[in-house]
């Protein structure tokens, strides 16, 4: 896989490597932070929202299991790569740092509403702090400021707490959403693209001619279809797109694809339709992917409880003051070392905390 191909898949997978997926929600990574530069900082203090501290190790902790995380889906080569401009190792600092004042301004919140972890809570936490410790190397606690068994149980304290601060706020939500609204349906598709890429891995759009040509293509490609040539052959030899066989609801592609895809017959074929990235045809293999169906419904009424509690969050988090070790946050950097390969923080909080422990 060249270095363009995995910019793309980093762009594909990045909610699926950060720690805080799961029930703690994915709010905007700029979390709409009101920064105020001060001094008077603890030593190794990054920030402080309120009178809840951020330290050095926490950070550390947070960005070290991140980068394990892209190195092993991605390669460790991944770090010379730009994303929209930005150097990638300062787009997975902001990311983390989002994220880590997103745990305090929750727990915050949750000492607010009186809510606070049972002792079974607090002991789950400290043995999932003592597994997650105990498996760290001394080169990884060093990289990690030297941190402490006491600030892992912390760290894991306050993950909880914030988990269990959204699900309260979202126990009486529950939407209905009908069959229609959730469809999801299933094509084929033969893609042919009108860019190219660059050396950046930004698209460039090709030029007319060279569009002319494509869409010729694409008619000799219809006319191979109604004389009978199987669909399926065709696109095995002429689709550039990833899969030949996509599943997906409204709202989740180009407007002039869910349009057409939506008014096709089961095995009907599709004219030639036109996008910002290319000419497309579909062949409609189902009009109701039950399965596809349901898991968006179950999608759907999650992203409905983030929005419930985002609002409240943010009504919350707007009146914060939040107050960053400028001078702190640009010398932290990314960790290179071979014996550095902790990634489980998150793994091990759901050991203890998944619906089945509970």
């Amino acid at each position: 896989m060249n270095l363009i191909r995995k910019t793309g898949l980093f762009m594909a997978i990045v909610s699926c490597v950060t720690l805080l997926t799961g029930c703690v929600p994915q709010l905007s990574s700029g979390e709409n932070l009101k920064v105020v530069l001060t001094t008077g900082f603890r030593e190794n203090e990054v920030f402080r929202i309120e009178d809840a501290s951020c330290s050095l190790s926490e950070i550390m902790v947070y960005l070290i299991n991140t980068q394990d995380q892209y190195e092993s889906t991605l390669g460790s080569g991944i770090w010379n790569a730009k994303v929209k401009g930005q150097n990638l190792e300062d787009s997975v600092k902001e990311s983390c740092l989002a994220k880590i004042a997103q745990i305090k301004t929750m727990n915050l919140l949750a000492q607010q509403n009186g809510i606070m972890l049972s002792d079974d809570e607090k002991t789950k936490a400290q043995k999932a702090a003592q597994e997650y410790y105990g498996s760290l190397n001394d080169t990884e606690k060093t990289a990690m400021d030297n941190v402490s068994l006491n600030t892992v149980t912390q760290m894991y304290d306050e993950y909880a707490l914030a988990d269990k601060l959204y699900q309260y706020t979202i126990r009486d939500i529950n939407p209905e959403v009908s069959d229609d609204e959730a469809r999801k349906l299933t094509v084929q598709q033969i893609f042919c693209k009108t860019y190219t890429l660059d050396a950046t891995g930004q698209k460039v759009a090709v030029s007319d001619a060279q569009k002319q040509k494509i869409y010729q293509k694409m008619q000799q490609i219809q006319k191979l279809i109604a004389s009978g040539t199987a669909f399926e052959t065709l696109s095995e030899k002429y689709n550039e797109a990833d899969d030949v066989t996509i599943s997906f609801g409204k709202g989740e592609v180009d407007a002039a694809l869910e349009t057409a895809a939506f008014n096709l017959a089961t095995d009907e074929v599709s004219d030639i339709i036109e996008t910002a990235d290319g000419y497309e045809i579909m062949k409609c293999v189902t009009t109701f992917n039950k399965t596809e169906t349901e898991a968006n419904k179950v999608r759907i009424v999650e992203e409905r409880k983030k929005e419930a509690f985002g609002k409240q969050y943010d009504d919350f988090a707007d009146n914060l003051t939040r107050e960053l070790n400028n001078e702190l946050w640009d010398k932290i950097k990314l960790v290179h070392d071979s014996r550095i390969k902790t990634s489980s923080f998150r793994e091990i909080y759901d050991k203890y905390f998944s619906t089945q422990s509970q």
